[in-house]
């Protein structure tokens, strides 16, 4: 996701989390057992739009073995047709296992491209803060709707989420009500462990909350500021837009290891409780490249 998106995205403060906090570096844990993890695309966004196929065998080298795309302005595929991007995905030794899309255009079309080539899941990356508990609702109908849809194709459909559906509205936590109105023989969820942990949630707990419906996992590491940083606003935003995202950021992406989130427990929980596919993705990092990022994050996910 762009920065503009991410700035957009700003709407939770994390509190105090101390080291005792299970989800947080500092504690005992236990090995997630041997699991393999992929990229989400945006984090090399530009790399690839200047070179697909180049920097898919730089990914490759690396030790990633799955991808997750997104829809860029050459689709899903970078411009190649679905059969021919999964030769080459099998060529380097890797799969495309999902993509997030927008599952509100021609999803019919994405989901059978989709399965022609053996892909599992479309994801939806991104639905906003609401003004009504009741708007979660009608997401949670328009995945069951989706999961539909990816059933006949033999795929499956899954949920993103951000920080702001963790926050209580009309005195509900909205992450709750799309999990509670979506039918899990249809609709599964990626969890992006850092927008949770911003949230001042522990991603354990819902984990544990629900089990069997977090099947994917965005892993993200979260690098605490010293002191809060208020962020740009975009212009001509309204009076309320301006009240939702202007509260401080309180930490960044950065590069795996160098944050404070403790992917070991983080993991184990989710592995006992259904998760299956752990994906990497960052939007600020540590290093001079964002290849040199993304190559450190896989030496990370390797060994850690």
């Amino acid at each position: 996701m762009n920065n503009t998106r991410r700035k957009f995205m700003i709407n939770a403060g994390i509190g105090s989390l101390a080291l005792t906090v299970p989800f947080l570096k500092g504690n005992s844990f236990f090995n997630p057992m041997d699991m393999k993890f992929g990229i989400q695309l945006w984090t090399v966004k530009e790399e690839l739009a200047k070179d697909a196929v180049g920097t898919l065998k730089k990914l490759a080298s690396f030790g990633y073995t799955q991808i997750e795309s997104f829809e860029s302005d050459k689709g899903m595929f970078w411009g190649m047709p679905p059969k021919e991007f999964k030769k080459l995905m099998d060529d380097l030794g890797m799969k495309i296992i999902s993509s997030h899309v927008d599952n509100t255009k021609d999803f019919e079309k994405k989901a059978a491209e989709a399965s022609s080539i053996g892909m599992e899941y479309l994801i939806c990356g991104w639905k906003g803060p609401q003004k009504s508990i009741d708007d979660y609702k009608k997401f949670a109908n328009e995945f069951n709707s989706a999961g539909e849809i990816c059933k006949k194709n033999n795929l499956r459909f899954a949920y993103h989420n951000h920080d702001y559906s963790f926050k209580t509205l009309d005195g509900q936590i909205p992450q709750d009500v799309m999990m509670q109105n979506t039918d899990p023989n249809l609709v599964d969820f990626q969890m992006d462990i850092y927008w949770v942990v911003y949230a001042g949630v522990n991603p354990i707990d819902y984990f544990n909350k629900f089990p069997n419906r977090f099947k994917l996992a965005h892993v993200k590491d979260f690098k605490k500021f010293a002191n809060p940083v208020v962020p740009k606003l975009p212009p001509n935003l309204t009076p309320e837009q301006i009240k939702a995202y202007s509260e401080p950021q309180l930490g960044e992406s950065c590069t795996l290891g160098q944050g404070s989130i403790d992917f070991k427990s983080v993991l184990a929980a989710g592995r006992k409780k259904g998760l299956k596919y752990t994906i990497v993705e960052q939007e600020a990092f540590t290093g001079t490249t964002i290849l040199d990022a993304v190559k450190a994050d896989a030496m990370f996910m390797m060994n850690f």
